[in-house]
């Protein structure tokens, strides 16, 4: 493993991915166009042959470009242990969706080294949307320069969310946090797919999300992705961001605080 992260968070490599990352997404559009293959990994966490596919194209394909680099990826996964160096890979986030045939979709992976993520992609390949990011080299859709948006005041503000598989058992957590947050602010949209939220608080679109029950390829490549679009990317309980919680709220710093401050008060 190279002495220094720079060797890692390199905008070289970064395009190199995200190309690979995109060529993913025609599989994704051709299944979506053909009969869906779904079976249940539990009562509602789906799989579907297009998750199997990607994954499979993504490790075939990013494992020339840095060898020395593990996967840590959603379908193949034997534990959530993050090796030194790994591509954390989401391939379908958002599996639901795919099946039931809506288009919020997206494909994640980041590349993680010396304790951080060095590189994001997040791509919507039925949106026709790219988000990419580097450490120290910004954050972009499809080339062109995105940042967080100027959200100053809560109630004003919109807010995504998601609901863990495991619903039935987080289900207090889930409505104390809605309690505080839906009358708090101007709405509160749940899209299905963590990834998605996350490119979308990057671009502005979404003022903050928060979610917990994350695994780290939910995460990974989104939280750089807000970071470098200026954003503030913590536990929800305003403790340093850690993939292996599962939990984060990122959000615009405008707002930050205050919706950490409502989240607080909810009590696991």
């Amino acid at each position: 493993m190279p002495s220094s992260p720079s060797a890692f968070a390199s905008p070289a490599l970064l395009a190199q991915v995200a190309a690979i990352v995109q060529q993913s997404g025609e599989i994704i559009r051709r299944h979506n166009a053909a009969p869906r293959t779904i079976r249940y990994k539990g009562r509602i966490d789906l799989v579907t042959e297009t998750d199997l596919a990607v994954e499979a194209f993504l490790h075939t394909h990013l494992a020339p470009c840095l060898p020395e680099a593990a996967f840590l990826a959603e379908e193949s996964a034997q534990s959530l242990e993050l090796p030194a160096c790994c591509w954390v890979i989401d391939p379908v986030d958002g599996t639901t969706n795919f099946a039931h045939g809506l288009p919020l979709v997206a494909t994640s992976v980041a590349l993680w080294a010396h304790g951080q993520v060095q590189l994001g992609v997040i791509n919507l390949p039925l949106l026709g949307e790219c988000y990419t990011a580097v450490r120290g080299g910004g954050a972009w859709c499809n080339g062109v320069p995105i940042g967080v948006s100027n959200a100053s005041e809560v109630h004003k503000s919109l807010v995504a969310t998601g609901f863990p598989y495991t619903v039935q058992e987080e289900l207090p957590l889930v409505i104390q946090r809605l309690q505080a947050i839906l009358p708090a602010t101007q709405g509160v949209r749940r899209c299905g797919a963590a990834a998605l939220d996350l490119a979308w608080v990057a671009c502005g679109r979404f003022d903050a999300f928060y979610e917990h029950c994350l695994k780290p390829w939910d995460m990974a490549a989104g939280w750089l992705l807000v970071e470098e679009a200026g954003g503030v990317v913590t536990a929800c309980n305003g403790t340093p961001m850690c993939l292996e919680n599962g939990e984060i709220l990122a959000a615009a710093p405008g707002v930050h605080t205050n919706i950490q401050a409502l989240l607080v008060h909810t009590n696991k």
